[in-house]
């Protein structure tokens, strides 16, 4: 009896880490792609300007925070980022660090960014909170960058 109920003990045991184990890698693979995600965003602004990548990678309701102005959400966003004038210099970034909720659908980046104009270069830090969309791609809800 003391053995058979030993068995079902360690059967158990087995099981329930299994189960912890499925939910911690789908947490680290959802964390592995909002990171990469962060990284597409900075190389898309190196190739196509910071305007066009803010663009393809905010979310409809998404929010900037930017020195000197008050925040920008939505459809006000949108409109700011397209009258950026983006073609005096690039911008590059790299996430130092992230986390990731206990959901995997919403997380956040942050790290350092550069930004190099024709005589000038300076950097700051960024966070980035990031959601994941139906169709399965990451978006930003908010972004800001100090210097």
């Amino acid at each position: 009896m003391h053995k058979r109920l030993s068995l079902y003990l360690l059967i158990l045991l087995c099981v329930s880490c299994r189960f912890q184990f499925k939910e911690n890698t789908d947490r680290i693979n959802a964390l592995n792609e909002m990171q990469q995600t962060d990284v597409d965003f900075s190389n898309r602004a190196k190739d196509v300007g910071i305007r066009n990548a803010l663009l393809e990678f905010i979310e409809p309701d998404g929010v900037l925070l930017r020195p000197n102005i008050l925040p920008l959400g939505g459809a006000d966003a949108v409109e700011w980022i397209q009258r950026m004038n983006d073609s005096s210099g690039t911008i590059t970034w790299e996430p130092k660090g992230a986390d990731m909720a206990a959901s995997a659908d919403m997380g956040y980046t942050y790290g350092i960014y550069s930004i190099t104009g024709t005589d000038t270069t300076f950097q700051g830090t960024y966070i980035t909170v990031w959601r994941k969309q139906t169709d399965g791609k990451w978006k930003f809800v908010i972004n800001s960058g100090n210097k």
